[in-house]
């Protein structure tokens, strides 16, 4: 590729043709202040609509200032980043932003991590010269997110990610100049859009347009309650993140201090939703080697490939788009809805506790998790297996509002026999993790030989879409794997023209699985902490003792005295689940 020579800000730089102002000036060291420009480098995730302007600089020659975010650089260009016309015009752009903005930075559930607030101390606003109508929107509460869009810049990121990334469509630009907002369709409360709660627009958003619904004040009023017994499980990916809430470095294991806090905090049994992975494991695991085994016995029925089912987000995007499909993705539960029933019907039983005495709190990467709980098939008589869901960032907050020295906290120990877990079940929290532990405990059972070396890199990596062979014994199983839900679709539609050629596909819906979940620490298109938080997720499948589900001896023991066997009737009843149509039509207003 052709190289372009530049001046920026007196420094020479040489960039490649098609360059933005923007990248280019990054590489001399010049930041230039963003607010709707967005990007995931590694993974292709970019947008850089140009409108909010707050990125402007001056070209020698041009009359008016340019937005570097979308300017392409050429030969001999003279660009100046913070001489005094830039700075006049950043702040006032900045002004007029704010001018139309609510001033509810008090209460804002995104104040501290929100970048508007940011540039306003980064541009030294302290007084808004502009006065004037101030929109009025109503504000949309569904189970997992919330719109407040009067908060909202109109630099669409939410819309970049939900259309461009997921190509789920559930968000757009409606209306013009003052009116604008970013809506669903008709400007529907987003509860009856194809939303599946994935969270990657609240992952992205600058403001606080879009939150996760928030259930601390539920779980307080639970642990204050003397009647009720609450019991928390702690999902694989979250111990990878977060500790960045409280400055350690991304990627840094906080297991035993996220233990140690949850008992402080008064939870009455603290247990790991890795032990409910394993699980997964030998449900789902069983499921795949019955398709397998009738497939290689010339079972022409057998729905193949098997897609995994372990995400809500993605189980809510195929109800969406592929209905016709519902019955080819297995049909084991999620690891946060197997450990619900598990906890109320077999550890409470065990204890003497109504399961309406015991109130099971889930901690997620996850916010599409907080929809999932609510779904009416997870429910007895209307109680729920799982009561409430929490993000990583809402734990963070209520660890912080209890005064817990985080970080000064020692390791502790998940209680059991629900916190007993195998390294296999922590690798949930990476794309490619679901499929690497299956095949663990898959190989095994379908060869009858000890697997070695347990880990397999053909599964690993960050790669959109990968493929792999995995050799059992003999037999070639070809595997696929996707995260991000607009990849999920390209594998689905070529399973729908017949094209496809696995065996078996994992999905998530979120860029690197659920280290980058919608309820994460925010990572502000940084992807190198996507890879820290995997390659912690590693590190803790390495330090296990036991790396294959089907040794986790608390597994055997729960088989044992109360499921029977994988997908027999017990467990059937308890850990299986079934799927609707939520096709077009579904989710409009009769």
């Amino acid at each position: 590729m052709n190289k372009v020579k530049l001046i920026i800000d007196g420094k020479t730089a040489e960039v490649p043709e098609n360059t933005t102002l923007l990248k280019a000036a990054k590489t001399i060291g010049i930041d230039i202040p963003t607010l709707c420009f967005f990007e995931l480098k590694d993974m292709n995730i970019e947008n850089r609509p140009g409108g909010c302007r707050i990125c402007v600089v001056e070209v020698k020659g041009r009359r008016n200032l340019a937005p570097a975010c979308n300017t392409l650089v050429a030969e001999g260009m003279e660009v100046y980043t913070h001489n005094i016309r830039v700075l006049n015009a950043r702040r006032t752009v900045l002004e007029l932003i704010l001018s139309d903005h609510p001033a509810e930075c008090l209460t804002c559930a995104k104040s501290g991590s929100c970048e508007l607030q940011s540039m306003a101390q980064q541009l030294g606003v302290r007084e808004l010269p502009y006065q004037g109508e101030q929109s009025k929107y109503r504000k949309d509460t569904s189970p997992a997110i919330i719109r407040d869009i009067d908060k909202c810049i109109m630099c669409r990121r939410c819309e970049m990610m939900c259309n461009d990334v997921q190509t789920v469509g559930a968000l757009s630009a409606v209306n013009r100049g003052f009116m604008a907002v970013v809506a669903p369709a008709f400007e529907m409360n987003l509860e009856k859009s194809p939303c599946t709660y994935c969270g990657q627009c609240v992952s992205v958003c600058p403001t606080g347009a879009l939150t996760e619904v928030d259930h601390s004040g539920n779980v307080i009023n639970s642990l204050a309650e003397p009647a009720k017994t609450v019991v928390v499980q702690t999902a694989p990916a979250v111990r990878a993140a977060l500790g960045e809430e409280f400055g350690l470095a991304p990627g840094t294991l906080v297991t035993g201090k996220m233990v140690a806090a949850l008992r402080r905090l008064g939870f009455d049994y603290v247990f790991d939703t890795d032990f409910a992975a394993d699980l997964t494991i030998m449900e789902e695991g069983a499921e795949l080697l019955d398709r397998l085994t009738r497939y290689l016995k010339g079972d022409k029925d057998v729905k193949l490939p098997i897609l995994t089912s372990c995400c809500p987000s993605w189980v809510n995007f195929f109800e969406h788009y592929f209905p016709e499909m519902r019955d080819i993705p297995s049909t084991a539960k999620s690891p946060q809805q197997m450990f619900g029933p598990i906890a109320k019907e077999y550890f409470g039983k065990k204890l003497g506790i109504d399961r309406r005495n015991m109130i099971v709190v889930s901690i997620m990467p996850c916010l599409a998790k907080k929809y999932e709980c609510q779904r009416d098939e997870f429910k007895v008589d209307g109680d729920p297996d799982v009561n409430y869901s929490l993000s990583t960032r809402e734990l963070a907050q209520l660890i912080k509002q209890a005064n817990i020295d985080f970080n000064s906290l020692p390791e502790e120990n998940f209680d059991n026999p629900l916190g007993e877990s195998t390294g296999a079940a922590v690798l949930f929290g990476n794309t490619g993790g679901v499929i690497e532990a299956a095949c663990r405990t898959a190989y095994e059972l379908y060869t009858g030989k000890k697997l070695e070396n347990v880990v397999f890199e053909e599964l690993r990596g960050m790669e959109k879409i990968r493929h792999a062979t995995i050799d059992f014994n003999g037999i070639p199983i070809n595997i696929g794997i996707a995260h991000g839900l607009g990849n999920a679709r390209k594998l689905l539609e070529d399973i729908q023209e017949g094209k496809s050629q696995f065996h078996a596909i994992e999905i998530m819906a979120c860029p690197g699985g659920c280290i980058g979940g919608g309820g994460q620490p925010y990572h502000h298109g940084r992807s190198e902490i996507l890879k820290q938080r995997a390659a912690a997720i590693y590190r803790e499948d390495a330090a296990k003792s036991i790396r294959k589900s089907h040794e986790n001896p608390f597994i055997i023991e729960l088989y044992n005295e109360f499921l029977d066997k994988p997908l027999g009737k017990k467990s059937h009843h308890f850990l299986h689940t079934h799927y609707f149509d939520k096709s077009a039509g579904a989710f409009i207003d009769e």
